[in-house]
């Protein structure tokens, strides 16, 4: 006699277990979470200075031929009035006296014709395509000035490397010169937010190249850049008072040579000015794409 069949098994009540995803399969199922809140900004920063490494490492003439005129500064003019000893120095030779300000000059020569920039953007429609993403106006603006920053490093590195073949004394004390790259980024973002703020003003590529002009040179005389602020009239005192540039030279002389300096209201006027730069820029960066 046949044996009775086998019961069937009885169904669980509780579902099987879905299988586990694949590794890296996650990431397409679920999106990842958007950066928010303080987390965008410093994003946003890494993101426009990573931008400008990569323009500098593809093409390098800017670079080579920005190079030319602080060298000039530094060969021609600094090599002739350390001979004549006509600006009072403080018994250091003119040449070094000099090249820190020819380091704040030339990172301010980069950063002031930075609105260029933004401008050719909003004429390629790239300007509009940023404004509409969740992202601040001032997480924009601020990445542009630091990137503009990041530009300014590089060839302010130049600038130390031309000092340093004509015996510049300078300091080479690593925490000194992470200061110093401070000041660098802090002043050429107050110049790029400037040159962004007059872009927002003026509208086109042409007006904006006429005013840089006009502001570079004052910029540049009216600081503490080639003399010492006490030769100066008594007019032209205040405006260098005035001038973020002097503030920037003079906290650039301290770290370098070692001159008196007031390092910490340097740092904080440098970073007032960027900040309210910044304020200004983001302000004006809706009429600027219209």
């Amino acid at each position: 006699m046949s044996e009775a069949p086998a019961a069937p098994p009885a169904a669980s009540a509780d579902p099987a277990p879905a299988p586990a995803p694949a590794p890296g399969i996650g990431l397409l199922l679920k999106p990842p979470q958007p950066r928010a809140g303080w987390r965008l900004l410093p994003a946003r920063v890494g993101a426009m200075c990573a931008v400008e490494l990569q323009k500098l490492r593809h093409d390098r003439t800017e670079l080579y031929t920005r190079a030319v005129q602080p060298a000039l500064w530094l060969l021609i003019f600094g090599q002739t009035f350390t001979r004549i000893r006509a600006i009072p120095t403080g018994g250091i030779p003119y040449v070094d006296y000099l090249a820190p300000g020819i380091i704040a000059q030339s990172a301010m020569f980069i950063a002031i014709f930075y609105g260029i920039q933004i401008i050719w953007e909003r004429d390629a429609g790239i300007l509009n395509k940023l404004l509409v993403t969740p992202t601040p106006r001032s997480a924009l603006i601020t990445g542009k000035a630091f990137a503009a920053g990041v530009k300014s490093l590089v060839q302010a590195l130049v600038v130390l490397l031309i000092a340093a073949v004509l015996g510049v004394a300078l300091t080479w004390n690593p925490l000194k010169l992470l200061a110093v790259a401070a000041i660098v980024v802090l002043g050429s973002a107050f110049f790029s937010c400037l040159s962004m703020t007059i872009a927002g003003i003026v509208l086109s590529r042409d007006r904006l190249m006429g005013f840089g002009q006009a502001i570079t040179m004052p910029l540049f005389f009216g600081s503490n850049a080639l003399y010492p602020v006490s030769v100066m009239p008594g007019w032209l005192q205040a405006v260098s008072k005035a001038n973020p540039l002097s503030y920037e030279v003079d906290a650039l002389r301290g770290l370098l040579l070692g001159t008196p300096h007031h390092l910490a209201a340097d740092f904080a006027v440098l970073f007032v000015a960027a900040a309210l730069g910044v304020t200004a820029a983001s302000a004006l960066l809706g009429r600027l794409a219209r």
